[in-house]
């Protein structure tokens, strides 16, 4: 009897952080953070990056967030500082400790090496939770401007595609 209670208390251990409650719940917040870094081919100038996201769950699935980006880079432009703000809105899929989520964004993007203009485009990615608050994440949106010098299709053909990896937090 004794064993039986010891085997099934050692497998509710090994089981705990599998079940862990990692699911968003409306009402919560997420702070995420992010970073980037590249250098020129013969080590001549750097690039440097960073992001962060305010979001609020409006459900257990659908979040909103305003997100800001600052860019530091001296390749190739001489020296330049570039941003971009947006908000975005994603459906999170909670399937336990993994949640993909799929979304859109508009914003605007400024700076010394870039036209100043809107943007929007599409976003998705996966957050893992490593305990119930704390979660890493990979994410990939793409970018389309709304220059004013270009049509529809010439502001999709020259976005940019925008690839992510950080921490975030639930709170």
């Amino acid at each position: 009897m004794l064993r039986r209670l010891c085997v099934v208390f050692a497998a509710a251990l090994l089981l705990a952080p599998a079940i862990s409650n990692a699911q968003f719940k409306q009402g919560d917040w997420e702070l995420t953070l992010s970073g980037q870094g590249a250098h020129g081919p013969d080590l001549d100038g750097f690039s440097a990056a960073a992001a962060g996201n305010l979001g609020y769950f409006l459900t257990d699935q659908f979040e909103i967030g305003v997100r800001q980006t600052l860019q530091y880079t001296d390749i190739g432009v001489g020296s330049a500082l570039n941003g971009s703000t947006a908000v975005a809105i994603d459906y999170n899929f909670d399937i336990g400790r993994f949640v993909p989520y799929i979304g859109a964004n508009i914003g605007f993007v400024y700076g010394d090496a870039v036209s100043d203009t809107w943007e929007a485009g599409p976003e998705a990615g996966v957050k893992y939770f490593v305990n119930n608050t704390t979660f890493v994440f990979v994410s990939v949106q793409y970018e389309f401007f709304f220059d004013q010098n270009s049509d529809a299709g010439e502001a999709f053909s020259d976005g940019q595609f925008l690839y992510g990896l950080g921490i975030g937090f639930r709170f």
